[in-house]
């Protein structure tokens, strides 16, 4: 259920998206919303990689294992090209 939320927005600002908006075919409220969704799902994204980049990190300094990039590089041209190859070892540090 969509609620109502109240901006208070810059005239220079207001102006702007109501251009953009009518050379996208779209409302002025459609923009704000799809650009608040964008901006709100680039967040979360990122909040999602830094997590799991902690994660590795903490694993990394936990186990001491790691992978040579070189053999990680390799690995993935392989896979790209369609080749099934085991994964790289990993090695303590």
């Amino acid at each position: 259920m969509a609620t109502t939320t109240t901006l208070k927005l810059p005239e220079a600002l207001k102006k702007r998206i109501a251009q953009l908006a009518e050379s996208a075919g779209k409302t002025a409220h459609a923009w704000m919303v799809e650009a608040l969704e964008t901006q709100a799902s680039a967040m979360e994204k990122r909040r999602d990689f830094v997590e799991s980049a902690l994660l590795a990190r903490a694993e990394v300094a936990e186990t001491g294992r790691v992978y040579k990039s070189e053999d990680v590089h390799a690995w993935f041209l392989a896979r790209a090209s369609g080749r099934k190859v085991p994964k790289p070892r990993s090695y303590k540090r």
